[in-house]
């Protein structure tokens, strides 16, 4: 029983600082404000993670998978990289955006893509 006290101890010792209810406010705004951003840009083209000029482009995880390059690897980075860069039809937003609403946008198609949107 003291083992796994412990190891629960430890546990929340590594992964309890991470949960603070600062740094899930500091989530939730990002999404709110991600979904605000979004809903200003993105959702002509991609309305409910759809995407309206190119079908196989959607925002669902497959696609992401599929045609984002570092998806696999760092999900985020890899949509921030796409807002900012733009591709084919999609402009780019760097200029257009801040790097924290990028960040913001990111967070929200990433969340929105893990919950199927």
């Amino acid at each position: 029983m003291a083992r796994i006290a412990g190891l629960l101890l430890l546990l929340w010792t590594l992964i309890g600082p991470m949960t603070t209810p600062e740094s899930v406010l500091a989530f939730d705004s990002a999404v709110e404000q991600g979904e605000q951003i979004f809903s200003q840009n993105c959702a002509a083209c991609h309305m409910g993670g759809g995407n309206v000029i190119r079908a196989s482009r959607t925002l669902n995880i497959r696609d992401l998978n599929a045609h984002l390059e570092e998806y696999p690897q760092d999900p985020l980075e890899a949509i921030e990289h796409q807002i900012e860069d733009g591709k084919n039809a999609m402009p780019s937003y760097a200029g257009k955006l801040s790097e924290s609403e990028i960040i913001a946008v990111a967070t929200y198609v990433e969340q929105q893509a893990e919950m199927g949107w």
